[in-house]
C-alpha cells in the first residue's frame, strides 16, 4: 500500500511539472511573440559621434541606452571626430572616413547595450548616420546623389527589417546646416546667401532629392510601413504658434514639403498638438520622426527625451558650439504592430 501510495504521489508530481513546464514555455512563447509584434526605437543626433562620451570609455552613454532597451537606434553624427574635451580633430580623423572602421567601431559599441547588427548610411564627410538593431538591417540605399556636385550635404541611407513580417522602411539623414547654400564658397557668396537665407532653400531642394530617392520611389508607399528621421536643420509650420513668424518664412519650407508632398505624418507634432518640445539645447525643435500612416497607426507613444543625463548643457569653456552630452535631445518611440 505504502508503495503503491509512493508510486501516485511521485506521478502526480511529475505531471505538475510536466504542467509546469509546458506552462512556463507556453508564457515564453506568448512573450516572444509580444516582443516580436513591438518596436522600440531610439533616434538622436549625438554631435561629434558622442564627443563627450571619450572621457570615460562612453560608459554612460552605453548605460544609458541600455536603460532604455531599444530595438533599433539610429544615430546621427555617428563618428567620433574631435578629441574629447577640445575642437582639436582626431588623430585617425581619415581613417574614421572609410566604411569598415567606423563599423567595426559601432559593432563594439552597440554589443555593449545588445546590438548586433549595424548599418551604415551614405556619406560623403565625416557627419553619417549610423543604424544598430537586435533585428537583420537590410541595406536598401546609401544616398549621396550624384559626385562630385551632389545635392546631400552629409548623405542619407534607407535600410529595411522585419517585424511581425512586415517590412519597415528606415530612412534616415542630416540635410545641411547652414543659413546661406552649400555652393556658396568666398565669404563674399556666403554673405550674399545669408541674405536672403539661400540654405533654407538648399535644405528644401536636399529634401525633395531624398525623398525621390527612398519613399517617393513607391507608387504605394502611403500604404506600406516607412519611417523618417534625422536632424533637418529646419523648423516646421505645425510649431509656429511657438515661433510666431510669417507663415511664408523660407525657414519652413523643407517641413512643408514633406507634409504637403509625401505620405509622411509628424509622429511628436501629430501626437501633441498645441504642445511644443525642443529637441535641442536652445529652444527649437529641428529633430523629427516622421510615419507613413499605416505605421503611424502602430505608434502606442513617443517623445523627446530629457533626463538628467540627456539635458543638453553647453561646455563650460565655450569650446566650439560644443554640449553635453550632445546639443540636441534623443526621441523614443513605440510602435505595436497587430
Amino acid at each position: 500500500m505504502i508503495e503503491s501510495m509512493k508510486k501516485l504521489i511521485l506521478f502526480f508530481a511529475a505531471a505538475m511539472m510536466l504542467i509546469s513546464g509546458a506552462d512556463c514555455e507556453a508564457r515564453k512563447a506568448g512573450k516572444q511573440k509580444e516582443a516580436s509584434n513591438t518596436l522600440r526605437l531610439l533616434y538622436w543626433n549625438i554631435q561629434n559621434g558622442m564627443w563627450d562620451g571619450q572621457d570615460d570609455n562612453f560608459d554612460r552613454f552605453t548605460a544609458w541606452v541600455s536603460e532604455q532597451h531599444p530595438d533599433v537606434c539610429v544615430w546621427c553624427e555617428a563618428q567620433p571626430i574631435y578629441k574629447s574635451g577640445t575642437a582639436d580633430k582626431l588623430d585617425e580623423i581619415n581613417e574614421w572616413r572609410k566604411d569598415a572602421p567606423l563599423i567595426g567601431f559601432w559593432e563594439k559599441m552597440a554589443a555593449r547595450y545588445g546590438h548586433k547588427y549595424v548599418y551604415l548610411g551614405g556619406h560623403r564627410d565625416n557627419y553619417p548616420q549610423v543604424i544598430t538593431s537586435t533585428l537583420p538591417i537590410e541595406s536598401v540605399d546609401r544616398i549621396v546623389g550624384a559626385k562630385p556636385d551632389s545635392i546631400v550635404s552629409h548623405g542619407a541611407g534607407w535600410a529595411r527589417i522585419q517585424v511581425a513580417d512586415r517590412p519597415i522602411n528606415i530612412v534616415t539623414l542630416h540635410t545641411w546646416p547652414q543659413v546661406y547654400t552649400m555652393t556658396a564658397k568666398t565669404p563674399e557668396e556666403r554673405e550674399q546667401s545669408k541674405a536672403v537665407r539661400g540654405g533654407d532653400y538648399y535644405r528644401r531642394m536636399e529634401m525633395e532629392y531624398i525623398c525621390k530617392h527612398t519613399v517617393l520611389t513607391s507608387r504605394d508607399a502611403g500604404k506600406e510601413y516607412w519611417m523618417m528621421m534625422g536632424d533637418f536643420n529646419s523648423i516646421s509650420s505645425k510649431d509656429n504658434w511657438i515661433y510666431q513668424i510669417a507663415g511664408s518664412d523660407s525657414r519652413f519650407l523643407v517641413h512643408d514639403f514633406i507634409l504637403n508632398d509625401t505620405p509622411y505624418i509628424d509622429i511628436i507634432g501629430d501626437l501633441y498638438p498645441g504642445a511644443f518640445f525642443t529637441s535641442t539645447g536652445g529652444r527649437s525643435r529641428i529633430d523629427f520622426v516622421y510615419a507613413t500612416e499605416p505605421l503611424m497607426k502602430c505608434v502606442k507613444d513617443a517623445r523627446i527625451v530629457t533626463d538628467s543625463y540627456t539635458n543638453p548643457v553647453r561646455d563650460a569653456k565655450k569650446i566650439s558650439n560644443f554640449w553635453h552630452p550632445s546639443d540636441h535631445r534623443p526621441i523614443i518611440v513605440n510602435f505595436e504592430f497587430k
